[in-house]
């Protein structure tokens, strides 16, 4: 279970690494198994399970157990912290998913998915 009020050094270092941008990237689009998360990426399924812990613990993703398999799900409020404290500062808009989605698929180089509208 996530944290109810993770603190911003454990956002933002979440957000540090690349691998954890791209599995949310990955979970904009659907919720996934824990293994389909790992397929992509060519490290070992233990690597990208501590991935995930850092993701759970950082409030921006679940996981839940469904028979067998552990699926992950966003955790779309899990960014109002970070984005609340940015706008602080004046500059920054509110976090909308749909940029965000649109910053990590320019970010990983990605094309957008079928069926996504793109503005």
């Amino acid at each position: 279970m996530a944290p109810q009020n993770p603190s911003l050094d454990i956002i933002f270092a979440a957000l540090a690494d690349p691998t954890r941008r791209a599995i949310l990237g990955m979970l904009l689009e659907d919720d996934m198994a824990v293994t389909d998360v790992a397929a992509p990426f060519e490290v070992s399924l233990a690597a990208i399970s501590k991935h995930l812990a850092v993701l759970v613990t950082a409030g921006l993703i679940r996981q839940e157990r469904r028979g067998r398999i552990i699926w992950c799900k966003l955790e779309p409020e899990g960014l109002r912290s970070a984005s609340v404290w940015m706008q602080g500062f004046g500059q920054f808009e509110p976090v909308d998913l749909d940029d965000f989605e649109r910053f990590l698929l320019a970010e990983l180089g990605g094309a957008p998915s079928e069926g996504k509208e793109q503005p």
